[in-house]
C-alpha cells in the first residue's frame, strides 16, 4: 500500500490575524494555518518560530470538525484563546459563518465566527475551568519577579492557580498604576513559569466588578507579554466564579493598553462550577 505523503507548509500558507481587536486597531497577532492534514510536529514548531507571534494555530480537517495544535516560538501549548479566535475568523472567512468543533490535545471545544464587514466577530467555548489557592512560595517568587509586595495585592481576589485549558497564576493588584509599571526579566520569568508549569501569569486590576484591566506575561513561550489572552481570561473568569465574585454573568477585559495594542475581551460566566467560559471578541486581518 502507498504510504500517505507528509504534509508540508510554508510561511506563505499562514494567515496573520489580530484577535480581540479594538475596532480596526489593537488585538493580539496570531498565525493561522488550515489544511487537510497537519504538517509534522517539527515543521509546525519551526514555522511558529519563524512567524514570531506568541501563538500560531494549525488546523486540519477531521470527521466531525478540526484537529488543532498551538505552537509558540519556543514550545507547544495545550490551548490558546487568541489563536482560537483568529482560527474562528479564518474559518468563517473561508467556509462561512457558523460554529466549528475543535479537537485539541487534551480537550474538545468550539469556536464560532461571523463576518462583519472587514472584521469577524468570534466566540470560543473554553475547556472546563478549575482553580485553587496559589502556594505561598510561588506567590512570593512571582511578586519578587515583578518587584511587587503582598501589600500591592487586592485582598478581595486572593492569588490563585487557575485553569481554563492551560494553567495560569492569578495576581490581582490594588491599583491601575501598579499594573502599568509591570516589568520583569524574561529569562527569570521563563524559569519561574517553567518550574511551576505556568503558561502565563494573569495580572489584573478591577476597575469595577464587571470591568477588569489585565496584563499577561508569557515568558514560558518566549514572549515578554501578550496583548490579549483568551485562555487567561477564561481561567480568570472561572476563578472569579469559584470565589463568588459579583460578576453578574459577564466581565469585560481591557488588555494591551500599556503595550500600545489595546484589546477587548468579553467573558460570559455561567453558574455551574467548573463549566466552560465563553470568551468573545473581534478579529482583523493584518
Amino acid at each position: 500500500m502507498n504510504q500517505p505523503q507528509p504534509v508540508h507548509a510554508s510561511l506563505d500558507d499562514i494567515e496573520r490575524i489580530a484577535a480581540f481587536s479594538d475596532g480596526d486597531v489593537g488585538g493580539n497577532p496570531a498565525g493561522v494555518w488550515i489544511g487537510e492534514a497537519l504538517p509534522p510536529q517539527e515543521e509546525m514548531a519551526r514555522l511558529a518560530q519563524l512567524v514570531g507571534f506568541s501563538e500560531t494555530a494549525f488546523a486540519a480537517r477531521e470527521a466531525d470538525g478540526w484537529r488543532v495544535r498551538y505552537f509558540s516560538p519556543e514550545s507547544e501549548v495545550p490551548f490558546c484563546g487568541h489563536a482560537t479566535i483568529a482560527l474562528g475568523a479564518a474559518l468563517a472567512r473561508r467556509f462561512g459563518d457558523g460554529r466549528y468543533a475543535l479537537a485539541l490535545n487534551a480537550a474538545r471545544i468550539s469556536v464560532e465566527g461571523r463576518k462583519d464587514g472587514e472584521r469577524v466577530a468570534a466566540s470560543l467555548q473554553s475547556p472546563p475551568t478549575r482553580s485553587a489557592p496559589a502556594p505561598g512560595e510561588l506567590v512570593d517568587a512571582a511578586l519578587a519577579l515583578f518587584g511587587y509586595t503582598r501589600a500591592d495585592l487586592d485582598p478581595r481576589i486572593p492569588p490563585a492557580l487557575a485553569h481554563g485549558g492551560a494553567d495560569h497564576l492569578v495576581l490581582a493588584l490594588n491599583s491601575r498604576e501598579l499594573l502599568a509599571r509591570m516589568h520583569y526579566e524574561l529569562n527569570a520569568g521563563r524559569r519561574l513559569m517553567n518550574e511551576h508549569g505556568l503558561v502565563t501569569i494573569v495580572l489584573a486590576w478591577a476597575e469595577t466588578a464587571q470591568r477588569f484591566h489585565t496584563r499577561n506575561p508569557f515568558a514560558s513561550g518566549g514572549v515578554l507579554e501578550d496583548p490579549a489572552t483568551g485562555a487567561g481570561t477564561a481561567a480568570f473568569g472561572g476563578y472569579l466564579r469559584d470565589i463568588g465574585w459579583p460578576h453578574g454573568g459577564r466581565i469585560e477585559v481591557v488588555q494591551g493598553e500599556d503595550m500600545g495594542m489595546r484589546s477587548r475581551l468579553t467573558a460570559e460566566i455561567g453558574e455551574e462550577a467548573g463549566s466552560s467560559i465563553r470568551v468573545s471578541g473581534s478579529a482583523r486581518t493584518m
